[in-house]
């Protein structure tokens, strides 16, 4: 082992007191961030070396590789460790990384810088205590530099320290440093603004490369920087308040399991996300709204009398509730909020938009619950950072949104409780992770005794259904090919709607001419959208809502144009657009709630 990692014994030295001042440091948790070839990876590298946090063996297994000139190390192989990385020069995964000083101890997540990857990340920020925004000083203030940043802020990454990166390339120059200090302290000033998060930054100018302000003082060393009195990197590092202690918060306690290996002992099993726990503290179960107290907390040493976060337990009732996977136990005195309707920020992580009406599950804690978007409140222009006004968000956007669950959960504002108050979007159809949320605004629902569970069993409305479906009932009556009409009621089958499929041509229809009427009329006044279908000429297709009628010719899509537009295939663009016609339809008669007229 090189002397870079070893430890020097002592004749005095006592592993059990060496053990004793590691558990005793605190830990700080920090991501980097930034635009691509800022130099990230390098800085990382870098600050692990010079901190002899790597063995000489990996040292070794670099040296003559990477994008460096003859003679150098290329520090960023010592976080890009898969073969794609290393190939392309770029970080493409979550690098998570340990070391330690004196001082404290340090997980550093080095996230990508390419707009491809932006979902790494918010992934490595989510847990993050502070951030390290690199900018190159060649480059300036990117747009890149500005989405993490922004991300950053809706994650609620309290510091921020702007490392000024290769400083070298232009000759150390301080009125550059100075410009891109004014410019980017303007950016994280509108960005506070429309988070409500504001930050805590300092800016350094560093050079990765050449090992300047990031461990040791370059104005005490190579003195390239003489104009810079301020700390290092690692300085600011080793300064930065600890994570926040989560153990005076409010107690929440997702549930993962229940435990019941016999007839005498029945548990709940979870991880702490924040507050703590004792032995006769008195508990509620959301969202059924039910209480009891805490008789006994189990852990595999045995009972304990207190439990804070983030340990792991089990929590053993005085009476039996009804509680399941996914639940949340929290304090009796301060409650989480009973939702089915929440107001997020989201980055939009996937290659196909944002639909709205399209069902989604959500994922939530230990839980997953199907939701659908119900109105997009606007999407950030990242260059001004403007509120625009959108129908949908495409990937990497950032943006506001209204969700409707399918049933109640329990939530906390994310700026609350990082823990309760995120969530992420699947694709049902995928398995796909599509969005990070965090909840801005929830909207409280009743969530105890009897009067919760008359809101779940009572009287079915017609402003429920709309608010599950996000449609009302109507008729949609359709004559064309048997191609066409099974696109549409795929399309609205996809879109969450709940609809019927009429053949108006039955037997049973031509013979009872009333009996088409009672049926498309019982299945409006359950909030169905009653598909009626005839067949037609084949090269036509001809759609009527509420006596609004258009007709679509069949054949229009095959020009070289729309063949293109749905992917080169004739057919698919004829009935592609027929499909957008029928919706454009629904929405103009009012079928389709618009966002708008949603209030959502």
């Amino acid at each position: 082992m090189s002397t870079t990692a070893a430890t020097e014994f002592s004749p005095s030295f006592s592993i059990k007191d060496f053990l004793q001042q590691e558990r005793e440091k605190d830990l700080l948790r920090f991501s980097t961030a930034g635009s691509v070839d800022d130099g990230k990876s390098t800085l990382i590298g870098r600050l692990l070396y010079d901190t002899q946090s790597v063995y000489e063996d990996q040292v070794r297994s670099i040296e003559g590789k990477g994008t460096t000139a003859p003679g150098q190390i290329d520090f960023a192989l010592l976080t890009d460790g898969l073969r794609a990385e290393r190939e392309q020069g770029i970080t493409i995964d979550v690098a998570y990384r340990y070391f330690s000083t004196a001082r404290r101890k340090f997980i550093i997540a080095d996230t990508p810088g390419h707009e491809q990857y932006t979902r790494n990340m918010a992934t490595g920020a989510s847990t993050a205590d502070a951030a390290v925004v690199l900018i190159d000083a060649s480059k300036g203030v990117l747009i890149q530099s500005r989405r993490h940043a922004y991300i950053a802020s809706l994650l609620r990454v309290k510091h921020v320290i702007v490392a000024v990166n290769k400083m070298d390339l232009i000759g150390y120059d301080q009125a550059a440093f100075r410009a891109i200090e004014a410019d980017f302290s303007n950016v994280l000033d509108q960005i506070a603004a429309d988070t409500g998060n504001p930050v805590e930054r300092v800016f350094v100018p560093v050079s990765a490369l050449k090992g300047d302000n990031i461990v040791h003082r370059a104005a005490c060393t190579t003195r390239t920087m003489d104009w810079y009195s301020g700390p290092s990197l690692l300085e600011l590092l080793e300064s930065l308040p600890s994570s926040v202690d989560t153990r005076n918060a409010p107690f929440r306690f997702p549930v993962q399991r229940v435990l019941r290996p016999d007839h005498t002992f029945r548990g709940f099993a979870g991880q702490i996300a924040s507050g703590t726990i004792r032995k006769g503290d008195e508990i509620t179960a959301l969202p059924s709204g039910r209480s009891a107290k805490v008789e006994r907390i189990v852990t595999w040493d045995g009972d304990l009398n207190e439990a804070v976060a983030p340990l792991s337990v089990t929590l053993v009732l005085d009476r039996e509730l009804d509680i399941s996977r996914g639940d949340l136990i929290v304090a009796a005195q301060a409650p989480a909020t009973v939702t089915k309707a929440l107001k997020a920020g989201i980055v939009w992580m996937d290659q196909r938009p944002l639909e709205l009406h399209r069902r989604y599950l959500l994922k939530h804690t230990s839980q997953t619950v199907p939701v659908f978007l119900g109105a997009v409140e606007y999407r950030t222009d990242l260059g001004t950072l403007h509120h625009d006004s959108a129908r949908t968000l495409h990937m990497n956007d950032i943006g506001a949104v209204a969700l409707n669950l399918l049933r109640p959960i329990a939530v906390d504002v994310y700026g609350e409780n990082r823990s309760t108050g995120a969530f992420i979007l699947v694709d049902p159809e995928t398995n796909g992770t599509v969005a990070a949320g965090m909840i801005r605004a929830a909207e409280k629902v009743p969530a105890k005794g009897e009067a919760f569970f008359a809101d779940v069993w009572g009287p079915m409305t017609a402003g429920e259904r709309e608010a599950r479906w996000g449609h009302r009932g109507g008729v949609l009556e359709l004559r064309g090919s048997k191609e066409i009409a099974d696109a549409i009621e795929r399309s609205l089958f996809a879109g969450g709607a709940a609809s019927i499929r009429i053949h108006a041509d039955d037997d049973a229809f031509l013979m009872h001419p009333m009996l088409l009427e009672i049926t498309t009329s019982l299945a409006v006044e359950s909030g169905l959208i009653a598909l009626v279908v005839r067949e037609g000429e084949p090269d036509v297709a001809t759609a009527r809502v509420e006596g609004k009628q258009i007709t679509v010719p069949e054949e229009s899509a095959t020009n070289e144009g729309d063949v293109g537009d749905a992917g080169g295939s004739s057919g698919a663009g004829r009935v592609s657009k027929v499909v957008v016609a029928v919706h454009q339809l629904l929405y103009d008669t009012g079928v389709f709630i618009s966002p708008e007229k949603a209030g959502l």
